[in-house]
């Protein structure tokens, strides 16, 4: 293995291998030829004892082959245990095939991640796709507060992903200033002025935003309207507070975003498509209503729990049902406006119309019954070419030391993302948000992610990574030549007898290492940053406990004075940690230190 391409992976080199053991038997006339070898996957086993990695080939591949799957995998295995990278080959329960590979090649693994440093892991699998994911969308009406970071993290890290693993990323944000909602920031804004311009305004009155953020909106409009501003009718001012507020609130947001190192590419108006002789909903629906998509009906009453959309009279209604959802969606309400769901099929036809055929937007944990409408409007808007994956980001419960925390200062009834950032750090606030399945609840506790110990994940994969430079602080007393610079250390590493490293504890951690560009290839698919921020504390913890055990085992510590060569082998394995580590946290958008404080 050791003359495989640098883009070869270990993984994806050995399915190749096993593909290609199948395609001989065929040959053979084993079986008949021109069987679909797509289904076979080499992974690692669910436990480990039974070895490096397992193959399916013989269970999807029995039928087409007509033969049984236990006796299929006997002849599969017999061919692969003639393989320069297979110790050993044990076929288990029903045809199951378990791997076990020679020590050389984790050896060999380790120097493609020397050789390609921070590259390695980077694929090539999303061939350029282009692919808009539309995060955050948080509406323009105050800052953002705890719930909105959760999926403005989730998203922005699954666009780093996406991004590494070898797709065209665009990072969009929709602004919605079309709705009912900005007209009350308008309003609560008005009321600002008013204070602005020295009168009493008292209470603000229910039904109007009371938070303080408003009143720099409101010193804003007197500085630049004077008392120009009290003398216009209601519908002479709205427009004018309007679009000052949500200027200003957006670059509140924007600023919010940046404390997080969240920088959208595309910020898209909901307002720009219904803007006066510019109507994209209306053009939108009457492309859907000639291709058959759109009727005049009547709705049956919706069964179990009322439906918020619900109107029993003939209405416009989208074909949705045609398209997989459950019911067809009312576009136009009783008095003449359109509905948040026709706003957003425009919206996503502008997408399409953009190129984008990939799509992935990041909804609240509020809005789950909305998904397949929307995927329907996809469909439709699209003639079934692109395709819209959802990912529901649930609730954040915000904690301090186990204690809920309700209230702050400057919004008055939520906390803002920038008071978590500010009190415990971005770095702290991304891994923690990443540290948990989207679609499950987080427990976010402020006294939690500023310890420093194995049980704040954040501070344990960045302590991996410190040490592993301050290992090679220690080292340069023992080999002065060793380099600085990480990718100068690597290319002068790149060499070392890493074939010495022989140890289980060692081999376990070069096979947790070989894992990355797997685990980013399956969580780009899945879309699902999160299992890099699990993988990277798993790594970091096998790090942590081999120096461990090099402090109480003196054979295993990373710098011997007695033997120059292996000091160079294990430091060439640090480099990897170091080097993988550094890799997983920028994917994340999380710094790597290289010392703690």
């Amino acid at each position: 293995m050791s003359d495989k391409p640098a883009s070869q992976y270990l993984f994806a080199d050995a399915l190749v291998r096993v593909q290609a053991v199948c395609a001989a038997l065929a040959t053979e006339g084993q079986w008949p030829a021109g069987i679909d070898f797509s289904r076979v996957v080499v992974e690692p086993p669910r436990d480990a004892s039974h070895g490096d990695m397992a193959t399916n080939a013989a269970m999807v591949l029995a039928k087409d082959a007509k033969a049984k799957p236990r006796e299929l995998a006997d002849k599969i295995a017999e061919k692969l245990r003639a393989d320069d990278l297979v110790a050993t080959v044990e076929v288990a329960g029903p045809g199951f095939i378990n791997l076990t590979l020679k020590p050389e090649v984790w050896a060999d693994e380790l120097r493609t991640v020397l050789r390609e440093a921070a590259s390695y892991g980077k694929s090539a699998i999303g061939h350029g796709a282009k692919v808009n994911v539309e995060y955050v969308s948080a509406n323009p009406t105050g800052p953002m507060h705890v719930g909105h970071c959760r999926g403005a993290v989730f998203g922005d890290a699954l666009c780093g992903l996406l991004d590494f693993a070898g797709y065209d990323v665009t990072r969009e944000y929709y602004i919605n200033d079309a709705g009912a909602q900005v007209d009350v920031l308008a309003r609560s804004a008005y009321l600002r002025y008013l204070e602005a311009t020295g009168e009493i305004i008292g209470e603000i009155p229910e039904g109007l935003y009371p938070g303080d953020y408003l009143v720099p909106v409101g010193q804003a409009l007197a500085a630049e309207y004077g008392d120009k501003l009290k003398a216009m009718p209601d519908a002479s001012w709205l427009p004018i507070v309007r679009a000052k507020s949500i200027a200003m609130m957006m670059d509140m947001i924007k600023g919010d975003l940046a404390a997080l190192n969240i920088k959208h590419e595309v910020f898209f108006s909901e307002r720009s498509l219904v803007e006066t002789g510019n109507n994209k909903v209306t053009e939108t629906i009457d492309f859907l209503r000639a291709k058959g998509d759109i009727y005049e009906g009547r709705l049956p009453p919706p069964k179990g729990k009322p439906v918020e959309d619900y109107e029993d009279r003939i209405q416009t209604l989208f074909r949705a049902t045609a398209y997989g959802d459950d019911v067809d969606r009312p576009l136009i309400k009783s008095d003449g406006s359109y509905t948040y769901f026709a706003s957003d099929i425009a919206y996503h036809k502008n997408k399409v119309d953009r190129g984008f055929l990939d799509m992935i937007d990041v909804f609240g944990a509020d809005h789950g019954g909305y998904i397949k409408r929307m995927q329907a409007a996809v469909k439709g808007v699209s003639g079934g070419k692109a395709a819209l994956d959802v990912k529901v980001v649930q609730l954040v419960r915000l904690l301090r030391a186990g204690e809920q925390v309700r209230m702050s200062k400057r919004s008055g009834d939520f906390v803002t993302l920038r008071e978590v950032v500010d009190e415990v750090g971005s770095d702290a606030v991304r891994f923690m948000m990443l540290f948990r399945k989207n679609d499950a609840v987080l427990d976010f506790d402020l006294a939690k992610v500023l310890e420093q110990s194995k049980d704040n994940p954040v501070f344990y994969v960045q302590y991996g990574h410190a040490r592993g430079h301050s290992i090679f602080k220690n080292a340069r007393e023992v080999v002065p030549e060793l380099p600085e610079d990480d990718a100068a250390r690597c290319a002068w590493l790149v060499d070392a007898p890493v074939e010495r490293l022989t140890d289980p504890v060692e081999l376990d951690l070069l096979k947790r290492l070989a894992l990355y560009p797997r685990m980013i290839e399956s969580a780009a698919v899945a879309h699902e940053p999160h299992r890099i921020a699990f993988y990277l504390y798993d790594l970091a913890s096998e790090f942590h406990a081999l120096w461990t055990k090099g402090r109480d085992l003196p054979y295993l510590r990373f710098i011997m004075t007695n033997d120059a060569e292996i000091t160079r082998a294990r430091l060439a394995m640090v480099q990897g940690v170091v080097s993988v580590l550094a890799s997983g946290l920028a994917v994340l958008g999380v710094h790597a230190p290289t010392e703690m404080r």
